[in-house]
């Protein structure tokens, strides 16, 4: 989201492959052209070193978490009797204490630094919250917010489901046990899910009414965007995979508002996180420097009835030769971890293409995938195989190769002067200076 490529074309498969210092991303360019850049949290997991002090002026907190919780990398604290509850990320409630946590230093930061933004030049505040990632823990009154009663279950049963399924989600049901899980389980579960979201959206409330308060918002652009979504139980499953496609876990929101722009209006085409770059180049009046895969948003939030593209597309997984690369971790995320080099076919390549009518899943090591969205928004049917449909799977695999081909690399836009200057001694100046040594006598 930050460089504007896809992973394909720069290897952003990992959580520790981090942008590089060679790499253009979108922070950099906007200190480079002018704008004061405040990361408010030390978020360890985009650049890589050097690249922080490149591409932002401020990084940390203004206020600090009261409530850290630490993460070991111990293997031995397995649950002897584990429950079902660990292997569904689940905690529940929990106290007040633990609500002082990262996300609320955040905000809080956020708070006090608008109170006084730099004067001399227009500014970024990027704000790298947490919620609702798992552990699937809140504390009151959200815990109790969302009545259980009334929650669906999750969708796309395993039982019901036809046609090739990827195998992960299998040993995924199997390995973690979730058929132990029961409905009112997962009802709780997402009860709490969506307790979460609704803490973020109070958070994320008070910095968007604080802008407000402050005569800011019709002159700040304000974004709100996430990486992945969650299967809460969908499938049968939990959390996320590497090489998982489905909707509930690639289909995210984007809000963009303030700064003028219409209000209250919903685009249902396709796009894609590539597309935040050139979109906020646009709206800060930034020449594009650097190509990348994005197409601008602006059009269409000016005009949502506009055309933006036919297709979106996500990617994601590994070779089975990149298996010592992938990741170890302590439980509960040790199985999801073992499993990878258990058998790395699991987390094979895919990508998927989306319409506004089909998802298509290309996977390196298995049968692809072709649901409806209309008809099947759970992709509880893959019709990948199915003679009436086999045109359609062969149309959008035809187009995954196409988007491959067109996107696998880019030109460079500063050309390089051929026959550059080598400040180099010659072969002939250092045949001769190693012979006039021989010749005295001296050693090499």
């Amino acid at each position: 989201m930050f460089t504007g490529t896809y992973p394909h074309v720069s290897g952003h498969r990992s959580l520790e492959n981090l942008i590089k210092p060679w790499e253009p991303n979108l922070f950099r360019s906007l200190k480079e052209n002018g704008y004061h850049v405040a990361c408010l949290a030390p978020r360890g997991d985009t650049f890589a070193p050097t690249v922080t002090e490149l591409s932002v002026d401020e990084y940390g907190f203004l206020e600090t978490p009261e409530f850290v919780p630490r993460f070991t990398g111990d293997r031995s604290n397995t649950p002897k009797d584990e429950s079902i509850w660990g292997r569904l990320f689940y905690k529940g409630l929990r106290n007040a204490a633990e609500a002082s946590d990262y996300d609320d230093a955040v905000v809080r930061s956020a708070l006090r630094w608008l109170e006084c933004p730099p004067q001399d030049k227009p500014w970024v505040l990027f704000m790298p919250l947490i919620f609702p990632h798992c552990p699937f823990q809140v504390e009151e009154p959200y815990f109790s917010l969302y009545d259980r009663d009334v929650i669906p279950e999750p969708g796309a049963a395993p039982g019901e489901k036809t046609g090739y399924e990827p195998r992960y989600m299998r040993v995924i049901r199997e390995r973690y046990g979730t058929g132990r899980a029961t409905g009112a389980m997962w009802r709780e579960l997402k009860a709490t899910y969506y307790g979460m979201i609704s803490r973020l959206d109070d958070q994320f409330g008070r910095v968007v009414g604080r802008l407000d308060e402050l005569g800011l918002w019709e002159d700040t652009i304000t974004m709100f965007f996430t990486d992945h979504g969650e299967y809460l139980g969908d499938h049968g499953l939990i959390e996320k995979w590497p090489s998982g496609l489905s909707d509930s876990l690639v289909h995210e929101p984007l809000i963009i508002a303030g700064g003028g722009l219409p209000q209250g209006q919903v685009y249902t085409g396709m796009a894609e996180m590539v597309d935040l770059v050139p979109t906020v180049l646009e709206f800060c009046g930034i020449p594009e420097q650097f190509p990348h895969n994005g197409r601008s948003l602006v059009p269409v939030l000016r005009d949502p009835t506009l055309a933006h593209k036919q297709y979106a597309f996500s990617e994601g997984g590994f070779l089975t030769a990149e298996e010592p690369l992938l990741e170890q971790a302590p439980y509960p995320y040790d199985i999801k971890a073992a499993l990878q080099h258990e058998d790395t076919t699991l987390v094979g390549k895919a990508v998927s293409i989306r319409s506004v009518e089909w998802t298509f899943v290309y996977r390196l090591y298995e049968p692809a995938e072709l649901y409806h969205r209309q008809h099947d928004p759970e992709e509880m049917h893959n019709l990948a195989a199915v003679p009436k449909y086999v045109p359609v799977a062969r149309m959008l695999e035809a187009e995954v190769l196409r988007w491959l081909v067109e996107s696998s690399d880019f030109l460079p836009w500063t050309k390089d002067a051929r026959f550059p200057e080598v400040k180099l001694k010659s072969p002939k100046e250092q045949l001769e200076e190693r012979l006039r040594k021989k010749d005295s006598g001296e050693s090499s």
